[in-house]
């Protein structure tokens, strides 16, 4: 069984990474199913990561009995933010491509992009076809949760273009990305992503 993204959203608040750890560690003494647990457990070590708590994050990771492929995947993503969080974005970049390779072979899609956004934060001389290779994959799909990922990916775009001093790109970016915060996205996405449109619009 994979864990389900809609109770990650429940027990996810990632402004308060402590709550969330709290709440996570919950989830995984009341789990039964033992590969529902150990995704639960790499969701731990993210949120010890969120707290810059680094070695006991790779603790928890490295204790996790790696039971399915998501598992397999979770644990290699968290390995690589945690790496790229420390400032060690050349040891996580082998991780996110791990993770990617292995949630593609699975047909993880939510997983697959996951990794090739941070393939994106992490390699920024190649963002933009780590990006592109992001959107190939969501293209064919239906699902709604899924589908929020175009909301962080074109707002990842258009900060690296604003950034880079390219007004223009980062608001054609911006717009994508306020468009799926309007379909898919929670309030708090349809309210960063008008502040972008309007940074945007103010630095042309």
């Amino acid at each position: 069984m994979t864990l389900s993204q809609a109770l990650l959203d429940q027990l996810w608040d990632f402004g308060d990474p402590e709550a969330s750890e709290a709440r996570l560690r919950a989830a995984v003494e009341a789990e039964a199913d033992a590969a529902t647990r150990a995704e639960l457990e790499t969701q731990v070590a993210r949120a010890l990561g969120l707290q810059e708590r680094f070695v006991e994050a790779d603790d928890v990771l490295s204790t996790i009995p790696v039971t399915s492929t998501a598992v397999a995947v979770r644990v290699a993503l968290e390995r690589g933010r945690l790496r790229n969080s420390a400032g060690d974005a050349a040891a996580a970049l082998p991780l996110f491509e791990r993770a990617a390779e292995d949630a593609a072979s699975a047909q993880l899609t939510f997983l697959w992009v996951d990794a090739l956004h941070m393939l994106a934060i992490a390699d920024p001389d190649h963002a933009p076809e780590w990006t592109d290779r992001a959107l190939e994959v969501l293209d064919p799909t239906t699902d709604a949760r899924t589908l929020r990922w175009l909301v962080s990916l074109h707002n990842n775009a258009g900060w690296a273009h604003l950034d880079a001093g390219r007004p223009h790109e980062a608001l054609t970016e911006f717009e994508k990305a306020q468009d799926a915060a309007a379909r898919w996205g929670t309030p708090q996405q349809v309210e960063w992503a008008a502040e972008a449109v309007a940074e945007a619009r103010a630095a042309l």
